[in-house]
């Protein structure tokens, strides 16, 4: 599907695609079976320019607008989705965060270092009793003089061990007088700072290159200015910045279905069976049209997103329905390409496992696919289902 782009729209998406295609795509197998991307790639991205799309130029980015940002993502999610949630996360959670709510002095510091690929920032807010229940959080953090004391733990924090900076939720409030979402403050973190420590999870499924890791805070003291917003702000801030989260994660399943249908194209035109290509069997062409379909429709659904967000409108509901359609959407398309790749599918030498792998999860982080319906029933209903 081809819509209509300008200039520096088409021309970004042709520099991120060719890029990609060259510095990226021939080593995402490698780092999947290594656990591990090569770092030396994140300066050369921020070059291109993906750490700073829709950062202001003032602050070292290339400023333009959202729907730049989504393409971004998208071609990202069809090379890599490990190099996606890298940065997603620091631009994306940790970048307009502080650029939604951070003071003046708090924006000089980060997002210069996160634009310019200098520093990556990490998203601290899921806890090991605290998923999809955000407001619950267990981690606290108690005034002491001029300074906040924080102590708790983190999980399943993307970049967490390769992160300059953690934006660390906690609770202000004592949860016994101020329980729930109210009682909830954010705080820019270093995570030099002592008694910080990050511990890498290994193993997972899929999104292997990328660092994923369980923070643990111990008395770790940061002074006032380390508080971004108010004080008991932090929960608006998350799902604030949870929203366009999620028109990201959509966008890099946007490049996951793309990414299986052309390579679904490539092998089913070039293989031959029973005397005739693969593409000329109508079952394979049913699961081809059927990514095909699925990628227009979830890309409609990204950009609607990101016209809502460049004028200016509400878009929470439309972000959890591009969420909640790509992300499933993602894992079709990933079932069906290997189903077009037959036995070949099923090992790494094949791109077809490694997508099924990486889109498993986008069901399940910055809300689940059951989240995003109950969010979608509340607004169509006026009736929240979540209490």
């Amino acid at each position: 599907m081809d819509m209509t782009l300008n200039d520096e729209q088409q021309a970004f998406r042709d520099l991120a695609r060719e890029f990609l295609d060259r510095e990226a795509i021939p080593h995402r197998t490698q780092w999947d079976r290594d656990e591990q991307v090569d770092l030396a790639i994140l300066p050369q991205m921020a070059e291109i320019g993906f750490f700073g799309l829709t950062i202001p130029e003032e602050y070292g980015g290339l400023g333009g607008d959202y729907l730049t940002y989504v393409l971004g993502m998208e071609e990202l999610g069809r090379a890599d989705s490990a190099l996606r949630g890298i940065v997603s996360v620091s631009n994306g959670l940790f970048g307009k965060s502080v650029l939604g709510f951070g003071t003046p002095a708090q924006k000089q510091e980060w997002l210069p270092q996160i634009a310019s690929g200098r520093a990556l920032g990490c998203f601290g807010l899921t806890e090991p009793d605290t998923g999809s229940d955000a407001g619950n959080l267990t981690s606290r953090a108690r005034k002491d003089g001029d300074d906040y004391v924080i102590n708790g733990q983190k999980l399943f924090i993307t970049n967490g061990t390769w992160a300059k900076v953690a934006l660390v939720f906690a609770r202000t409030s004592d949860p016994e007088t101020q329980p729930g979402p109210r009682g909830v403050s954010a705080f820019l973190v270093p995570t030099d700072t002592p008694g910080f420590e990050a511990r890498e999870i290994k193993g997972k499924l899929g999104l292997r290159g990328q660092a994923t890791a369980e923070l643990f805070l111990s008395d770790v003291r940061v002074p006032a200015s380390a508080l971004l917003g108010e004080e008991g702000q932090g929960f608006k801030i998350a799902m604030t910045t949870l929203d366009k989260g999620r028109v990201s994660v959509a966008a890099g399943c946007v490049g996951i279905v793309q990414g299986c249908l052309e390579e679904s194209v490539a092998y089913a035109t070039s293989r031959t069976q029973f005397g005739k290509p693969l593409a000329g069997f109508q079952l394979v062409q049913e699961l081809i049209s059927d990514m095909s379909v699925d990628a227009d429709a979830a890309r409609l659904l990204v950009w609607r997103c990101a016209d809502l967000i460049d004028r200016g409108e509400p878009f929470g509901t439309a972000a959890s329905k591009a969420k909640l359609f790509a992300s499933e959407a993602a894992v079709r398309a990933a079932n069906n390409a290997i189903q077009v790749y037959g036995g070949a599918g099923y090992v790494d030498e094949y791109p077809a496992q490694k997508y099924l792998r990486d889109a498993r999860v986008m069901t399940l982080y910055e809300g689940t696919s059951q989240i995003q319906k109950l969010l979608i029933g509340r607004a169509e209903t006026g009736v929240n289902a979540f209490v």
